[in-house]
């Protein structure tokens, strides 16, 4: 990925200083995502419908 991302936190985000979550980047077809505690250690990249899926079923288990 060479273009700049905009990364963003939830704003459940944990911690002293807010670092005990993932960050995510939107792209035009895809949603990247990277250890906001290791940003540098990789990014994964997934299909902006499978992230969808990926929200719901969490937010389905945490009811």
């Amino acid at each position: 990925m060479t273009e700049t991302l905009r990364w963003r936190k939830s704003s459940f985000s944990g911690g002293g200083d807010g670092n005990t979550c993932v960050e995510i980047a939107a792209l035009p077809a895809r949603v990247a995502i990277r250890d906001s505690k290791a940003p540098s250690q990789g990014t994964l990249t997934i299909p902006v419908g499978s992230f969808g899926a990926l929200i719901q079923s969490l937010k389905r288990s945490t009811v």
